[in-house]
């Protein structure tokens, strides 16, 4: 039998490439969504946090990025959502994503689902800066907040 080794099997860039010749590169929101929030975040334990985290992170440290400015292109050009930065200094940065995926989902207060996005920041992040990053959500649109925002501590 031959043993894989699993833990870098696949790469961001492998992703990218995409034969779909009759039904393209995009998978409706909906599937996502599913997947996300029927599939990890009711089916798993801890409302499947440690999977999300595990798996952003892991997606984060392989985009390859050298800036905070490239991490948040690629947001967007992803269609993760459209971030910016509302405020910035040398131990922290707090973030807003504007047209996340859970917008338009009802709104549960207490919940805040997009925990795998601020994984994938701070996983991207980590590749960029020395020291601990955490990344911890603060707002979310299943919240009732007007957009998904992160604060993203250095240390």
């Amino acid at each position: 039998m031959i043993e894989m080794n699993t833990m870098n099997l696949f790469t961001f860039e492998d992703m990218k490439k995409i034969k779909r010749n009759t039904l393209g590169e995009s998978v409706p929101l909906e599937l996502f969504r599913s997947v996300r929030l029927i599939g990890m975040y009711q089916g798993l334990p801890m409302k499947g946090k440690n999977t999300t985290m595990t798996v952003g992170r892991k997606i984060g440290e392989s985009m390859q990025v050298s800036s905070i400015e490239e991490v948040l292109e690629l947001f967007e050009q992803l269609r993760i959502g459209i971030p910016r930065i509302l405020s910035q200094n040398d131990n922290e940065i707090h973030i807003a994503i504007e047209d996340c995926f859970c917008e338009g989902l009802p709104v549960h207060e207490g919940n805040m689902v997009c925990d795998l996005e601020g994984a994938i920041l701070e996983g991207a992040l980590s590749s960029i800066y020395e020291g601990e990053i955490h990344v911890r959500e603060v707002k979310c649109n299943v919240n009732g907040d007007e957009d998904c925002e992160y604060k993203i501590k250095f240390s």
